[in-house]
Parts: structure tokens; sequence; C-alpha cells
């Protein structure tokens, strides 16, 4: 028989193309991982992976096997459920939940003392990771639900096992100093507001970037930026200097306190945020209490 550990061994390696980033995946060693793999090469009684530079690749009859994995699992899953619904239809045990930092800082955060409440025997761990990773945590089977948020207004690619539900739209603001010149006014920026003016704002590659860059894709120059700063913390610490102003995500910030004017853009910049997780675990109660957490007063399901 099988082994469900290998199978989820051979999947990781099949999407990361190496042992060691299966290992580090899964938390285990590479070692462990590679034993896992030459049981599964003798209940099978073929080779499933094969050297390819630095890393391997699947032999056909690995491929198959791959191939064969979600079927599997679901079918584990739907076992796992059905018992968890027969027990109370409580939720309980641990959700395990991986998402962008933003979202863990304004979303999930936000609920878990209501969760604990209302869930008291249910356990959350966080961990954060970017869209891509979190969904490939979640279809391999390493996380049970995903957060993520879609690349400058397209959908991030949904791996066709999971499922996925909006959560939560998120709005760029424009953050400054209250003795800064444009504290001054209350209504939506534009442009021609913002043009003379220095920034701090998040790196190239990042979506507050891509805002940003649309806010003057049609202006005579560029902006002046004096900063690319990732963290948003540090970005409000340099808004507070009054020397610069910057493009910040609502999810990103805390209370701005009596220093800091929060002014919105005629052209919001929005991101939508999708809750990700398998359809195999439709059914499951922790997944369907946290949804209710964060969508509160919508159905699940």
């Amino acid at each position: 028989m099988i082994e469900v550990g290998a199978l989820r061994a051979l999947r990781s390696v099949a999407a990361l193309g190496t042992l060691a980033k299966a290992a580090d995946e899964l938390g285990f060693t590479a070692s462990a991982v590679s034993q896992q793999l030459k049981r599964l090469e003798r209940q099978v009684g073929v080779p499933v992976l094969a050297p390819a530079g630095r890393g391997v690749v699947l032999t056909p009859a690995g491929q198959a096997i791959v191939d064969s994995a979600p079927e599997v699992f679901q079918a584990l899953e739907r076992c796992a459920e059905a018992a968890q619904l027969v027990a109370e239809g409580a939720p309980r045990g641990v959700l395990r939940v991986v998402a962008f930092s933003t979202a863990i800082r304004g979303l999930l955060a936000p609920t878990l003392a209501g969760l604990s409440t209302r869930c008291p025997d249910l356990v959350v761990r966080i961990t954060e990771q970017d869209p891509d990773q979190a969904l490939h945590s979640v279809d391999s089977g390493t996380a049970d639900l995903a957060l993520v948020h879609d690349a400058d207004g397209l959908p991030t690619p949904l791996p066709p096992s999971l499922r996925q539900r909006a959560v939560h739209t998120d709005v760029g603001d424009v953050v400054m100093s209250r003795t800064h010149p444009l504290a001054l006014g209350d209504s939506p920026l534009d442009a021609s507001d913002l043009a003379g003016h220095a920034w701090v704002t998040s790196p190239p590659g990042t979506v507050c970037h891509q805002w940003f860059r649309r806010l003057f894709a049609d202006g005579p120059a560029d902006p002046d930026v004096r900063h690319l700063v990732d963290d948003f913390a540090t970005q409000l610490a340099l808004i507070a200097t009054g020397e610069v102003i910057g493009l910040i995500p609502r999810l990103a910030r805390p209370a701005l306190g009596e220093d800091l004017v929060a002014r919105p853009l005629a052209s919001r910049p929005t991101r939508e945020v999708q809750a990700a997780w398998r359809r195999s675990a439709d059914a499951s109660p922790a997944i369907q209490a946290l949804l209710r957490e964060l969508t509160p007063g919508s159905p699940a399901s």
C-alpha cells in the first residue's frame, strides 16, 4: 500500500523541483523525504524520480502517481471531515492558514478573539506566504486555507482543485503628515494634486508599487521617489517626518493618530482579497467557521 506521506512528498517534489525545497515545505529533512520516496519506489516497483541538473524530474510512472494524487487526498479529506461532523459538527483541531502580511494584520488578527470564543476547540495556526506560494501550500495539503490578493487587477491563477470566494476589497489612500500641504484639503486627490511631491513607496514588483506607477502613468515626468521600503510601518515613520507622502493600503495601516492624515484618491486603487481552500474540504466546519468570521452576515459556502 502506498503511504500517504510518500505521496505528498512526491507531489511536493514535482511542484518544487528539488528534494531540499520539498523538505522545507513539508517540515522534514531532505534525507527523510528521500527515504519516503525510496520506499514509494519499492512499493510501486519502478523509479518515480530521475536526476535533472541540480534538481529532479518525475519519471512517467511518477507523473502518473502525482496525477492520481488529488483523488486520494480528496477521499481522505472527506473521510476526516465526515468523522468530525459525526462527532459534533463543531470546529475542532488545527486550522492551518497561509496569508500575505497585510491580510494577517488587517483581516485575520481581528477575527481570532471572536473565533476563539465561538470555537474553543479550534486552534488557528498562521504562516505568512505570498499568494502564489499560499495557493501551492493549500493545493499540496500543507495548509488548509489561504488568503490571497489579485495582481494588478488580475486574479491569481487558481489550481482546479481549489475553490475561492471574495472576503474583502482593500483600498489605497495617500498618507501624509498633518503638517504637509496636501493635508489641508478633504476632497479626493488626483494626479495633478500629487505632482511635485516627494514619495516613499513599496519596491517594484509589489501591488502597491503598481498602484503608485499607475497614478503617474499619463504624467509628463516621473515622480520624485525618495525611498523604496517594503515594510509599511517603516513607510509611515518616514511619512511622519513631513518630507514624503505614501500610498498605503488600508489593510496595512494601524490607526494613524494625530500626526498623520489619509486622503482618498479620485481613482481608487483596489485589490480583491480571496479566501481559497480545497474543494474536497467544502464541508470542513473549521474552514466554514473562519469564513463566517471574515465575512459576517454572508453564507460561508
